[in-house]
């Protein structure tokens, strides 16, 4: 029988994780209230073979609550609620990091608290619609250009929100760079316009990035911060641009000299999105030294050969675990996946579609 590499140990940062499959962070719309909750704590713990879980976009702030009932990491009842989830995860000797998301610009006022203000580096409209649940569909508004002050202001957010994480026994943070949200909203000139030392070249619009890398870093340990990025992504309205392969070629060098635990590279292509040149992810391993995580329609077979060329050190997977809570079982035992998956049910507010997926042994069982 074929031996897997997927299926050994590895340090990632300051933790050694059981096996190299990653859940990748999937918004699941299932925190009423913005609160984590036990029909969350259900659904980490159903998933916890795998190695590592990425949580859903979590945000730091008021502000960055952009979806309908995305979770917050930013109050005592909160982070009360991620213990919950984390013990859960712990007790099957999984290991778990929170992804902090702030959704900047990719946000409507229907979805937010009182007091909440949509943010982002400059004030540019982004093109399409945010579901609310009081008014459905809605535009983009246009955002609020952040004065120096509200960039100091969301640093201290996500210092604040990287301290709840461990607080709540997360493993470390993974801090959102993609997707079309505020940090990247900072390293693209389609969404970053602005004249003073945040914006321009490439390393102003790289500036508040590793300033919040940084600052994470230097709180709770580089060992345990980590970053998400998708260059020649195009979600929530992120037009291609000349400089990308400069950007992030420059932005992996820095990122690198952090000495950050992780870089989690994502290539929607497997979802319609444009492809993710291999030359950009090879050029992001060769200047990061740390751990690679890639994720975007694997399945085992090319997950093993990415991890045996060198690609990467850990692969990511997302819809697969949603329909397969045992997927990492199934990749083991070779045994088939289920293809019963209930997209109409993603961002729904129940159980149905959630932690309702059978196990394959409880399917076969006489």
């Amino acid at each position: 029988m074929k031996k897997y590499k997927l299926f050994t140990p590895k340090k990632v940062g300051a933790v050694e994780v059981k096996n190299r499959i990653v859940m990748s962070p999937m918004t699941r719309s299932r925190a009423i209230r913005n609160m984590p909750n036990e029909l969350m704590t259900e659904y980490y713990k159903q998933r916890s073979g795998a190695g590592l879980i990425i949580t859903e976009g979590t945000s730091p702030s008021p502000n960055g609550l952009g979806y309908a009932r995305i979770p917050g990491i930013f109050s005592k009842q909160q982070v009360e609620g991620w213990k919950k989830i984390t013990s859960a995860v712990h007790k099957r000797e999984g290991k778990i990091f929170v992804q902090l998301m702030h959704t900047g610009r990719i946000s409507h006022p229907l979805n937010m608290p009182e007091g909440a203000q949509i943010l982002a580096p400059s004030s540019v409209k982004a093109a399409g619609q945010m579901w609310t649940d009081s008014k459905q569909l809605q535009d983009f508004p246009t955002p609020k250009e952040m004065t120096a002050e509200d960039i100091s202001h969301a640093k201290a957010e996500y210092i604040a929100a990287a301290n709840n994480a461990i607080d709540a026994g997360f493993e470390g943070v993974e801090l959102h760079g993609a997707n079309g949200y505020l940090l990247e909203q900072f390293l693209s000139p389609v969404s970053n316009i602005r004249k003073d030392n945040y914006g321009g070249s490439i390393e102003n619009r790289s500036r508040f990035v590793i300033e919040v890398v940084t600052a994470v870093a230097d709180t709770i340990g580089k060992e345990k911060t980590a970053i998400r990025l998708s260059p020649y992504g195009v979600a929530s309205d992120m037009p291609h641009y000349p400089e990308i392969d400069a950007t992030y070629k420059y932005l992996s060098e820095q990122l690198n000299s952090l000495g950050i635990a992780y870089i989690h590279l994502v290539d929607h292509s497997a979802m319609g999105a444009p492809v993710v040149p291999v030359e950009i992810k090879k050029l992001i391993r060769n200047n990061f030294k740390n751990t690679i995580i890639l994720s975007g329609g694997y399945d085992r077979e090319r997950a093993e050969a990415d991890i045996q060329s060198g690609l990467c050190d850990l692969v990511a997977f997302g819809r697969p675990f949603i329909n397969n809570p045992d997927l990492v079982e199934r990749f083991k035992n070779n045994w088939a996946l289920s293809q019963d998956l209930k997209m109409d049910l993603f961002y729904t507010a129940d159980e149905k579609g959630y932690t309702d997926y059978p196990l394959y042994k409880a399917r076969t069982t006489i």
